[in-house]
C-alpha cells in the first residue's frame, strides 16, 4: 500500500464531525490515548480499523487513505450536473453522475470542469430529423485529438467514444437534449449548448457560400 491514513486527516475529520478523542475511541473500540497518539504522529490505527474508522465518519476507505471526503451534492441523479473523469496516462473515460474517488493507473483523478467552446474548438451543429449531427472543427493526430463527445439531458447521456485519425463528429437521439460535451486531449472539458450552437451557427454564417467556403478551409486545415 503506497499510502495510509495519517493522523491528520484522522483529527480534521474527527473536528469536523464534533467530536472529542474520547468518544472516537469508544466507537472504535480504543483508548483515547491510541487517538491522540495517532493525531501527533505517535502511531498508526491497526489496518483493520480503516473501515470501522470510515464508517464512523460516513466515507469510504478510499477517501479516509486519500484525505480527500466527496460531498455529492447531485442526490437527485440529474444528468446536466455529471462529472467526466479521464485518465492521463491510458485515456480512460469514466463518467459519474455526482462527485466520487476515482483512481486509475494509481491516479486520483480530478473532476473535469467544462469551458464554453472557444476558436480553437468549433462546433458545427445540425439538426436532422429526430437526431442532432455534431462535427468538431479539431485535428485527429495521434498527439492531439478529441476523445469524446456526449450530449446529456436532464435523465439521459448519450456518449461516443472517437479515436485518433478518426472523424470528429457524432450523432445523438435529440430527445431533449441541452448540452453537449467533448474532451480535447491537450485542452480539457468544453460543452455547448445544442440550440445556441445551431442559432449561433446561423447567425454567424447568414451567407451559405461563405459558410462552406470556411467549413472547406477548415477541413484543409486538419489535413
Amino acid at each position: 500500500m503506497n499510502q495510509y491514513v495519517t493522523g491528520a486527516v484522522i483529527k480534521e475529520l474527527r473536528e469536523k464531525n464534533k467530536m472529542t478523542q474520547l468518544q472516537l475511541a469508544e466507537k472504535l473500540g480504543v483508548t483515547d490515548k491510541s487517538i491522540s497518539k495517532w493525531e501527533n504522529s505517535r502511531g498508526l490505527p491497526d489496518i483493520t480499523l480503516l473501515e470501522p474508522i470510515a464508517e464512523t465518519f460516513s466515507i469510504s476507505v478510499t477517501e479516509l487513505i486519500s484525505g480527500n471526503t466527496i460531498h455529492n451534492a447531485n442526490v437527485s441523479a440529474n444528468m446536466l450536473r455529471s462529472e467526466f473523469y479521464v485518465c492521463p496516462v491510458c485515456g480512460n473515460v469514466i463518467h459519474s453522475m455526482g462527485e466520487a474517488a476515482i483512481h486509475c493507473h494509481g491516479i486520483r483523478l480530478i473532476s473535469l470542469e467544462a469551458e464554453p467552446s472557444d476558436n480553437h474548438h468549433m462546433v458545427f451543429i445540425e439538426r436532422v430529423e429526430d437526431e442532432y449531427y455534431v462535427r468538431i472543427d479539431h485535428s485527429m493526430t495521434k498527439e492531439h485529438y478529441i476523445s469524446f463527445v456526449a450530449a446529456a439531458s436532464s435523465d439521459d447521456m448519450q456518449m461516443v467514444k472517437l479515436y485518433p485519425e478518426g472523424s470528429a463528429e457524432a450523432r445523438f437521439k435529440i430527445r431533449r437534449v441541452r448540452r453537449i460535451f467533448f474532451y480535447c486531449n491537450r485542452d480539457g472539458l468544453f460543452s455547448i449548448d445544442p440550440v445556441k450552437g445551431i442559432d449561433d451557427k446561423k447567425s454567424g454564417y447568414d451567407d451559405s457560400q461563405e459558410r462552406r467556403e470556411l467549413e472547406k478551409a477548415a477541413d484543409m486545415l486538419l489535413g
